[in-house]
């Protein structure tokens, strides 16, 4: 690549508030798209040898610079500690419900939820990280709420096929007869305790707590 496109894509980059796609990089430069793809896989790849600490991501679809995961606690230190309100454990759970079953309504999202959803979703709204995707075609016309490419972008991934599977999170056969076992109530006896489960893994809204790599 030449110095002078190297630069180039380097800027435009930099003072970017979110992903670029090649697409719109290979516009601004005057080169093809193939030409542009290859340098922002060399220079991804010459920022991660040099051991730097922020890198060359490619996220919801663009390309952006932020910091190295290596270094997020300095990171947190300076922009997260006191200075963002984290999402609440409702908010949380909204958003993975939103993130995994979409597109659906508010009525969809509470009767999930099993409670009114209106203010969580205005927050989510608020932060950007869903929003109006469709329209329900039967009656009322019902808003149907979707994740933003900003949600892909706090998360660093390129699409929703990049989240974890449900499947990962659910508790396997075993697990739920013990849990079974342990509520159940034998007549004259003492309630079973259940087996001990394995929590070692993350819950779901763990992924998407905080806002994702600065």
């Amino acid at each position: 690549m030449s110095a002078e496109s190297r630069r180039a894509l380097e800027a435009i980059i930099m003072v970017t508030d979110s992903p670029l796609e090649a697409q719109m990089l290979a516009q601004l430069t005057e080169q093809s798209l193939s030409e542009v793809e290859s340098q922002l896989a060399e220079l991804a790849a010459e920022f991660a040898e040099q051991g730097r600490g922020f890198q060359l991501a490619h996220v919801a679809g663009g390309w952006r610079f932020q910091s190295h995961p290596d270094m997020a606690p300095y990171v947190e230190r300076f922009v997260l500690e006191g200075q963002s309100a984290k999402l609440s454990a409702a908010a949380l759970e909204t958003l993975a419900i939103v993130a995994y079953k979409q597109p659906l309504s508010r009525a969809q999202i509470a009767a999930i939820r099993g409670v009114s959803v209106d203010s969580v979703v205005r927050t989510l709204e608020q932060r950007g990280y869903i929003g109006e995707v469709a329209r329900d075609p039967g009656p009322g016309q019902a808003v149907l709420f979707g994740t933003t490419p900003l949600f892909l972008e706090r998360l660093g991934i390129n699409s929703l096929a990049d989240l974890p599977s449900v499947a990962e999170f659910v508790p396997g056969a075993d697990v739920v007869e013990a849990l079974e076992q342990g509520l159940r109530v034998d007549a004259g006896g003492p309630v079973e305790t259940p087996a001990a489960v394995d929590d070692s893994r993350p819950a779901l809204t763990e992924l998407l707590d905080g806002d994702g790599p600065a």
